[in-house]
């Protein structure tokens, strides 16, 4: 007989059913629609009839310009804007999806950037649009619940319990078999809500709204790639200007951000061991300190600078101004492509590290404390995709930070037909489903065992599998090695 409250693993099983639903499978009515030339009172007037929370407005050409939703009409009746035309008031360039991508995907981009409406495409033919309501009408926990959760909770201890149900979330996805790229992003966000909240409630204390500051993340978090053994990377770029020094601005941060490290720990993000955290003077910069850092590193090919740009050049903001990590980005942008000898150096670096393909047996495995016969998939897998997709983003000048996302936007640059790209991110993403797998059966993720796993305790599947994406990040390797001649 069915409990009356069912738990959370089995409202959250249900749950993941809807997330894997195709967003074409949402949208069941016409998209309400109107035309550049109507005013905000027209459109509201539309909106009125068709019982909707948003309209699309779209050009000569049939094409979406901008949606005009409640918010924006009640900005429009606060401002006495109501007579405007519609295309005064609307939010341009809509964040759009196909229609075969997955609820969840809209989900996410709905958390991630804030908005509440997701427009649905087919073959780049606007068909409708997904709500926020439309989603979490759906869901009884999941994301809707967690967030609303995390976004009210006031103080640390609250938000050490969410952790805990993000990680039951996490591990639930894993046993139901959601893909890898999928499961590393929805963790990633949620770790996002839960750190930016971490920093609002620590703010309180150590109030800092005079300085104009954005807390970076790096490594896996700055890649979105997060599994469940993770610590921080962090740090801390500011502002400096004429009445205060760097200094004297530092000396103000730290003290919170040590207390947001110690939060954060608390939360189960532990303290970085290599100290990358903001809490460290030598992160916590100003836009200028940091940018010479960075060229330090350019101009600087020792190995202890070719590792640290291998952790720090994988920064995004997470929360503050993110227009200062966005100004740094471009600087870097334009800056590494013009440093080709820094380049070869970072290639030559990654190939040190070869993927674990034995010339007689399959796998080299080694003997470790807690783990006889395995193979490290961190250090020996993902990091050599990680490592590749990260030289030609830099020598490319590319924006993204994410592996997936650098392969596929640096793969044309590289000559690589477009079946060799999905071919690289599948064997990177079978790589990153083994780690998680592994690190979701263990009751308790230890570091030094956490990516490690025996081969031979593999099915036949998985070994294949797992021996041709070696396979395939080996071949990355080579063409790596032949571009700069190593």
């Amino acid at each position: 007989m069915p409990t009356a409250n069912p738990s959370l693993e089995d409202r959250l099983a249900g749950e993941q059913k809807t997330l894997a639903q195709p967003l074409r499978s949402l949208v069941s009515n016409a998209p309400v629609i109107c035309t550049e030339d109507l005013s905000v009172r027209e459109a509201c007037a539309i909106m009125h009839e068709r019982g909707v929370g948003s309209v699309v407005v779209l050009d000569t050409d049939s094409r979406p310009v901008g949606i005009f939703t409640e918010r924006d009409l009640l900005r429009a009746v606060a401002q006495g804007r109501d007579a405007q035309p519609v295309t005064a008031l609307m939010t341009r360039e809509p964040f759009a999806l196909p229609g075969h991508a997955f609820a969840y995907e809209a989900a996410l981009a709905m958390i991630d950037r804030r908005i509440r409406h997701v427009l649905v495409t087919d073959d780049e033919r606007f068909i409708g649009v997904v709500s926020g309501r439309d989603l979490f009408s759906l869901l009884r926990l999941g994301l809707g619940e967690l967030t609303t959760g995390i976004s009210r909770a006031r103080d640390v201890a609250t938000l050490k319990n969410l952790s805990l149900e993000i990680l039951k979330v996490a591990r639930l996805l894993v046993s139901q078999g959601v893909a890898a790229e999928q499961l590393t992003y929805y963790v990633s966000v949620l770790n996002d809500r839960l750190c930016q909240r971490v920093i609002e409630v620590v703010g309180q204390s150590h109030p800092c709204d005079d300085i104009d500051w954005c807390w970076l993340v790096f490594g896996s978090e700055g890649r979105f790639e997060q599994t469940f053994s993770t610590d921080q990377d962090n740090g801390i770029i500011f502002v400096a200007h004429d009445r205060a020094t760097a200094k004297e601005i530092r000396a103000r941060l730290l003290p919170f951000a040590t207390a947001v490290n110690e939060a954060l720990d608390a939360c189960g993000f532990s303290w970085c061991k290599g100290n990358v955290m903001a809490s460290n003077p030598e992160l916590c910069l100003s836009a200028e300190e940091w940018r010479a850092k960075m060229g330090g590193w350019l101009e600087n090919w020792d190995p202890q600078a070719l590792l640290e740009a291998s952790i720090y050049f994988d920064f995004r903001p997470l929360c503050g101004n993110a227009s200062l990590a966005t100004s740094l980005r471009g600087w870097i942008q334009e800056r590494t492509k013009g440093f080709p000898t820094f380049l070869r150096q970072m290639a030559q670096n990654a190939l040190l590290c070869r993927p674990a393909l034995g010339m007689v047996r399959d796998f080299v495995t080694e003997d470790v404390a807690g783990a006889p016969h395995s193979i490290d998939l961190k250090s020996y897998g993902a990091r050599l995709f990680v490592d590749v997709a990260r030289i030609h983003a830099l020598a490319q000048g590319l924006p993204q930070t994410n592996t997936v996302e650098r392969l596929r936007a640096a793969g044309p640059g590289t000559h690589m037909a477009p079946g060799e790209i999905e071919a690289a991110v599948d064997a990177f993403l079978a790589i990153q489903r083994l780690r998680l797998r592994s690190q979701a059966a263990q009751e308790r993720v230890e570091e030094a065992t956490a990516n490690r796993i025996d081969p031979d305790q593999l099915n036949e599947m998985d070994r294949q599998i797992l021996k041709q994406s070696f396979r395939i990040a080996r071949k990355l390797q080579k063409q790596l090695s032949l571009k700069y001649q190593l």
